[in-house]
């Protein structure tokens, strides 16, 4: 069957549908704080750390939503922590369009990253427990499509209200469309159990994620996100430099992603998750590593192959987790989407120390202007390739491991029927 037995299909379908727009609003919500937040900074004379410190809230309220999700998920259900995200989406939204001061936006950018969090929080465990085997697999990639393609429609959509005259708060009215459409769908339906009894207990949690195969996870997933997100912050600093036009590079790289996780269950079905990881590491290495060498169109092929390669990162964890660690439920889900977040932001410091110094030796070889910043900004990414050359090591690992249980199961299931036929 390709759902779960306790949802029936259409329950399963329309959560799902709900869950893709309640990303989209978080995929709004990025791409439209971002197009808007120098008009902000415009319009109330805000300095840029305050502008920086505004945008922070929105990394800094999602870890914790899908952290405390995580943990009650089991004891309230997806459907009370929805109905959360909707109201800090709503009152998020309304406080950007109307808050004219600092503290407005900061709180509003807090709400509206709750409402991000808990999203996550909800619909993965949901998306785990309402479809099972490659369907699974094919629904959680065809979920987490929407980031991407949510952040490269709302920026087509910020940038053409912008040339109508359309700018500030004024932009944020969009976020709610998404928003009422999900609320509209979630509302009256039944949530799905947990698949294994384990995985509703915080205990049977606990247990799980202590195993050595979770904690190896856990690395594999810092590692994934910082490959995924530290580039695609710093790689404007390359590309205006190089000849490249860096808003076609990010539209470009959301545009495939969006299409390679629509299809990601089909490469599930083919290579496994384990198999799809290890070529997704090979190929973000092959773009990295473009990205660090070419310049001018060669840097529109290395976008290519680093969007393909880190398309399937995030779902295909995920997936992983509740495929092959089913107990450790929803919290299980939820520390590794946070684990991912942290990782992020942790790293970028470090990723604009490695800028510094490569600029600084970029400058005692008398390098300066925009030379200086390509031969610098091609260095940092040079080094950043270590990311995707350990995951590399730590998925072929982790393919083989999976690949030898496989054959002891099958080998011991073989056995048992030869016994029972006996």
């Amino acid at each position: 069957m390709e759902t779960s037995p306790k949802v029936s299909a259409s329950n399963a379908n329309r959560l799902f549908y709900a869950s893709c727009f309640a990303l989209i609003t978080t995929a709004f919500s990025f791409a439209i704080a971002a197009g808007t937040l120098e008009q902000l900074k415009t319009e109330l004379a805000l300095s840029a750390s305050e502008a920086g410190l505004i945008s922070s809230m929105w990394f800094l309220g999602f870890p914790i939503s899908m952290v405390i999700g995580g943990l009650i998920y089991h004891k309230v259900g997806g459907k009370a922590i929805m109905q959360f995200a909707f109201f800090a989406h709503s009152i998020g939204i309304l406080l950007l369009i109307f808050s004219g001061s600092y503290m407005g936006l900061l709180i509003a950018n807090l709400l509206i990253g709750l409402g991000n969090g808990c999203t996550e929080a909800a619909c993965n465990p949901m998306i785990a427990d309402a479809y099972q085997g490659t369907r699974m697999s094919k629904m959680m990639n065809r979920f987490h499509m929407w980031f991407p393609g949510g952040i490269a429609l709302g920026s087509l959509l910020s940038g053409g209200m912008t040339q109508l005259g359309i700018l500030g708060q004024n932009q944020v009215w969009l976020l709610l469309i998404p928003a009422l459409i999900y609320a509209f769908l979630f509302f009256g339906q039944t949530w799905p159990k947990a698949k294994v009894e384990e995985a509703a207990s915080l205990s049977g949690n606990l247990k799980a994620m202590l195993s050595p195969l979770f904690i190896f996870m856990i690395i594999c997933m810092a590692l994934t996100a910082i490959t995924e997100f530290g580039p695609n912050q710093w790689v404007g600093l390359i590309l205006s430099s190089s000849g490249a036009h860096p808003m076609l590079i990010l539209a470009l790289t959301s545009g495939l992603m969006a299409i390679a996780r629509f299809f990601g269950g089909d490469m599930v079905n083919r290579f496994d998750q384990t198999g799809v990881l290890l070529g997704s590491a090979v190929l973000a290495l092959f773009g990295l590593f473009l990205f660090s060498s070419q310049t001018g169109t060669m840097a529109y092929v290395a976008a290519v192959f680093f969007a393909l390669g880190i398309a399937y990162f995030w779902p295909n964890m995920l997936g992983f987790i509740a495929d092959k660690i089913p107990k450790s439920g929803a919290l299980g889900l939820s520390i590794m989407g946070a684990v991912g977040m942290f990782s992020s932001s942790i790293f970028q410091p470090i990723i604009g120390t490695w800028i510094d110094k490569d600029q600084e030796m970029a400058a005692a070889q008398g390098l300066a202007g925009e030379e200086l910043k390509l031969v610098a900004g091609q260095a940092t990414i040079g080094t950043m390739t270590i990311f995707p050359i350990i995951l590399i090591v730590l998925f072929t690992i982790l393919y083989f491991w999976v690949r030898n249980n496989k054959a002891k199961s099958s080998a011991q299931a073989n056995s048992q029927a030869e016994t029972t036929a006996m």
